[in-house]
């Protein structure tokens, strides 16, 4: 199918780097709408009934979990920078008005589907990008640098008695048995995740609308790291990385050093936690904050080969081009497919799956998306979701 032309100010580059994070998204996601939310880390609390299964766990830890969410977010961050420079009148109130209606979108995305919406995140962490606009790309490299600083420390101060606790034999302490509910394999715990998971349309909706609150305050937790990816998004559009202006060997030279120090320190974690036996503790900490440098790292990676190596001719970056263009549009619509999937007014697979049929699902949402998003580019343009987005804040602003 036909590839509409881009606009001389777009990078055919930029828009299929964007498509591929949306796609890396589902890769994860799918866990996340098929099994109890503590086997979203965890392999052994549910869905591995085979070697395969930990197989996969293992790929996904290593080189998908949190690195096209960075990758996402670095995205965000340079398309932010792009129209608050672009921006004639008023960018910082029309930067807002986005932020404003992008949380809304999302406070109904995790309503009707999904617990693990990112939009809410990225709107919040997105409030901060203005203060950062003036500064030199350099500069964007440290505050990047520094916001994975803040996450890993504040992860520390959350997790790190949980991780003492578990090598001092303290399994019953409260740091402990969070652990435990939240990443472990807690029989009670999982089986009310289970029970969550299968509840009708209309207990899903009442349940999510009465703790919509909490859940922001849970997502606040996310700002750090968002902002660290969003930042070093930022710095590379301004050192021209992300406008593919820099050589070649440059982009391979950057990706080979981010792959080389960022791999071995996670197929480490990933040893330390299957040694172990996958405890809450280890598994809640790992996952979330001891990986967090490593994952933006191969994210940078992902990011250089991908600019060293895409062309604007070639058919697949055309391909990834059309889904970035629509990424809104297609994360959104990647949730009504997972939903139909595995929710229980769907084909009601939740729970009925194990993590490698999950991840062959996945790519049931990944062709829907790379099928249709040339074609509605070609015959409409703008996506639906992008169009009630940019009309929304205009009329806000």
């Amino acid at each position: 199918m036909g590839v509409p032309t881009p606009s001389t100010h777009r990078v055919i580059e930029l828009d299929a780097l964007r498509g591929l994070a949306v796609i890396g998204i589902v890769w994860m996601n799918v866990y996340a709408f098929a099994l109890p939310h503590q086997a979203y880390h965890n392999p052994v609390v549910y869905g591995a009934e085979h070697a395969a299964d930990r197989l996969i766990w293992a790929v996904s830890f290593v080189f998908i979990e949190d690195k096209f969410r960075t990758l996402f977010a670095m995205m965000f961050g340079a398309g932010c920078l792009i129209l608050l420079e672009r921006e004639a009148a008023r960018p910082v109130r029309k930067h807002y008005a986005r932020m404003v209606i992008l949380v809304a979108i999302g406070i109904a995305h995790s309503v009707l589907l999904a617990n693990n919406d990112i939009l809410r995140g990225y709107a919040i962490a997105g409030l901060a990008l203005p203060f950062f606009v003036q500064l030199s790309h350099r500069a964007l490299y440290a505050v990047a640098i520094g916001f994975v600083g803040v996450h890993v420390g504040g992860g520390i101060v959350v997790f790190g008695s949980s991780v003492l606790d578990f090598y001092a034999g303290r399994m019953g302490t409260d740091a402990s048995l969070f652990a435990e509910r939240n990443f472990g394999a807690d029989e009670p715990a999982v089986r009310h995740a289970l029970q969550l998971g299968s509840e009708n349309f209309h207990g899903r909706i009442t349940r999510r609308s009465a703790d919509i609150l909490s859940q922001l305050r849970e997502v606040a937790g996310s700002v750090p790291i968002s902002l660290a990816g969003m930042t070093l998004g930022m710095a590379l559009w301004k050192d021209r990385m992300l406008a593919r202006e820099w050589r070649t060997f440059r982009m391979q030279r950057l990706a080979a050093i981010s792959a080389a120090l960022s791999l071995p320190v996670l197929l480490l974690l990933a040893w330390w936690m299957a040694d172990n036996g996958f405890p809450g503790a280890l598994v809640g900490a790992s996952a979330l904050v001891l990986s967090a440098p490593f994952d933006t790292l191969l994210a940078l990676a992902y990011a250089a080969l991908a600019m060293a190596f895409f062309s604007a001719s070639g058919r697949l970056t055309s391909q990834l081009a059309c889904v970035g263009r629509l990424s809104l549009t297609n994360y959104l619509m990647t949730s009504v497919i997972l939903a139909a999937l595995f929710a229980s007014w769907g084909f009601g697979l939740f729970g009925e799956v194990s993590r490698s049929q999950a991840f062959a699902l996945s790519f049931v949402p990944i062709a829907a998306i790379s099928l249709w998003s040339p074609f509605w580019l070609k015959h409409f343009g703008h996506g639906p979701f992008e169009r009630v987005w940019r009309l929304s804040a205009r009329l806000l602003s």
